[in-house]
């Protein structure tokens, strides 16, 4: 009995045996038919592995092994491509609300002004507005941790929780003379993807679209059929300025809103095959005969560019602006080990005349790592459904080019350094209302009154021409040639040296406009700052001619014009616009 209960065992373990290590050689198989590069995929984790572990045990200093290996992830896929990222667990949450635009927390946008972190703008009809959180309050504490000393970033992660659950926030408020308490129950947050919608004037209709989060095809769709109620509605303005992209499946389905069943609207093409994809509308649409202008610029990317893109080359709406960004890249999240996500870029998309609009070569690496702009000798012409000329590789081309607005030194100064917005806040206290955003304008005295604001405040500032001067001067030291012409940039450095003054005068209209916006705010939300922006708006003012133009409108869409071949200016990728602050957050 109990040599047959050996002998079973025995058997048993060589059983094992076989079966692990046929799994492993048809593992092994099965894997070498998908990856030529099996074995070096096996022999370089196996050294990475072992490097890892000998690196933790004897590193002279402790060392963080997650820290290292998220290092060492984002170096990798660094190398790919910017959209290739892992994401730990702990960032799950901040990928969700990128791609639903839903979290838990007040509804407010933060910013850093000094030592301590203020409310920024509270959203319309969400916990911080409900409560009365007004932009300008400085939080003083949050459930009595100590705001003083705390940067955005860790004021967000006490502001954001679980829907329901409670917060008590120590805010000091401009005109107060005592901190006042606010206690705020969390609610699930959910920022629209559509901003702001409305009539420009009697017959145009205007849509902001602010990203593709799920369901933003459904808003637009919404906010269509709100403007088609109003009876004298003959044109619409379609605002993708900004958007930076999002979720592929809304880009189709916007454009089905305006497109034909059955139309093709954008296909994917990568490595495996099933990612090799018509996209068609297949749903029937909204309006296909309305004139559309689509407004984008150097910030219109990814799903930005796949409407535009699609809506042109199908010859449906007039596109206005700078060139997009030229990302036309596809990614896909998968599932990795502790909750853990990667998302990878699995694919090209192609708009419907067959064009990829990706603007960089991420499959080739200049020596320093950096990467170049598709080559000309690359660069193909395809047509449009009327046979209009259109090219790949460097972005969505505008119809219709407008200059990229460019501000001064001063502006991005009095920016920067919050002096528009604590005016704002001075602004709200001293008066109760104002009129509709749409109207609202500053008087001469009321800038005034701000120049005297500014008064004793720190907003100096360097202009380009001064910049230039200090690099000919350093230029001079090492050519040994500063002591000869010492004194003639001496000279051109005192008549181009920048009055603050004077600069207030000289551009005023400017400043003007981002004091109406930021004051419209404090009264109307987003929907105030949006209707202030629109007032003076180089881009939609030409929308507008093109729009009440039928004639220039259709002979745009149908004379058969060679466009130039893209030009790709990489300075305009990294220029920040001045109305996105660097530092504020969502909560």
């Amino acid at each position: 009995m109990i040599r047959n209960l050996k002998l079973m065992k025995a058997f048993i373990k060589k059983f094992k045996i076989f079966f692990i290590t046929a799994l492993i050689g048809g593992y092994a198989i099965i894997s070498y038919s998908f990856v030529d590069s099996y074995f070096e995929v096996s022999k370089n984790l196996d050294i990475f592995a072992t490097l890892f572990r000998e690196l933790n045990i004897y590193y002279v200093d402790e060392t963080n092994p997650g820290d290292l290996m998220k290092k060492g992830i984002d170096d990798m896929l660094e190398s790919l491509d910017p959209y290739t990222n892992y994401i730990p667990e702990s960032e799950i949450e901040d990928y969700r609300y990128m791609t639903t635009g839903q979290y838990g927390g007040i509804g407010a946008l933060i910013r850093q002004d000094g030592e301590y972190v203020v409310i920024s703008e509270p959203y319309e009809g969400f916990p911080a507005q409900k409560s009365d959180l007004r932009a300008g309050d400085k939080i003083l504490k949050i459930n009595d941790t100590d705001g003083k000393g705390k940067k955005t970033e860790d004021i967000s992660k006490f502001l954001k929780g679980q829907p329901s659950s409670v917060i008590k926030i120590l805010i000091e408020r401009e005109g107060e003379k005592k901190p006042i308490e606010k206690i705020i129950n969390r609610e699930e947050i959910k920022i629209k993807s559509v901003s702001y919608s409305g009539m420009l004037n009697a017959n145009i209709g205007y849509i902001k679209l602010t990203g593709f989060t799920e369901n933003a095809a459904n808003e637009v769709k919404d906010a269509l059929v709100e403007l088609k109620k109003n009876p004298d509605l003959k044109s619409l303005v379609f605002d993708l300025r900004g958007n930076p992209g999002g979720l592929l499946k809304e880009a189709v389905e916007i454009v089905n809103l305006f497109e034909e069943k059955g139309t093709d609207i954008v296909s994917t093409r990568g490595k495996v095959k099933d990612w090799d994809k018509m996209h068609k509308a297949i749903n029937v649409p909204i309006d296909i005969e309305t004139p559309i202008t689509i407004l984008i610029d150097r910030g219109s990317a990814s799903a930005s560019e796949i409407v535009s893109g699609a809506l042109q080359d199908l010859d449906r709406a007039v596109v206005i602006g700078q060139r997009s960004y030229g990302k036309g890249l596809v990614q896909q999240t998968r599932p990795l080990s502790y909750n853990a996500q990667l998302k990878v870029t699995v694919a090209k998309y192609y708009t419907p005349s067959g064009r990829c609009i990706q603007a960089l070569d991420y499959s080739h690496h200049n020596d320093d790592g950096s990467v170049s702009k598709v080559p000309d000798s690359l660069i193909s012409a395809f047509k449009t459904r009327n046979g209009r000329i259109v090219y790949d590789g460097g972005g969505i081309a505008p119809d219709i080019a407008t200059e990229t607005q460019k501000y001064s030194s001063i502006l991005t100064s009095l920016v920067t350094k919050n002096l528009i917005f604590n005016y704002a806040t001075k602004y709200r206290v001293a008066h109760s209302t104002i009129i509709p955003a749409k109207e609202f304008k500053m008087s001469d005295t009321e800038y005034d009154e701000f120049v005297t604001f500014l008064t004793g405040k720190d907003y100096d500032y360097v202009t380009k021409t001064e910049k230039s001067l200090d690099e000919l001067k350093e230029d001079a030291k090492d050519d040994k040639a500063f002591d000869a012409i010492k004194a003639d940039i001496d000279a051109l450095k005192i008549k181009i040296m920048h009055n603050k003054g004077e600069d207030l005068i000289k551009y005023k209209p400017e400043i003007k406009q981002f004091l109406e916006e930021e004051i419209a705010s404090r009264y109307y939300f987003q929907n105030g700052r949006m209707e202030a922006s629109l007032k003076d708006d180089i881009d939609l003012k030409e929308a507008i001619s093109v729009l009440n133009d039928s004639d220039r409108y259709k002979k745009i869409l149908t004379t058969i014009v060679k466009s130039e071949k893209p030009f790709y200016n990489q300075d305009e990728v990294k220029r920040k616009n001045l109305k996105s602050i660097e530092g504020e957050e969502e909560n």
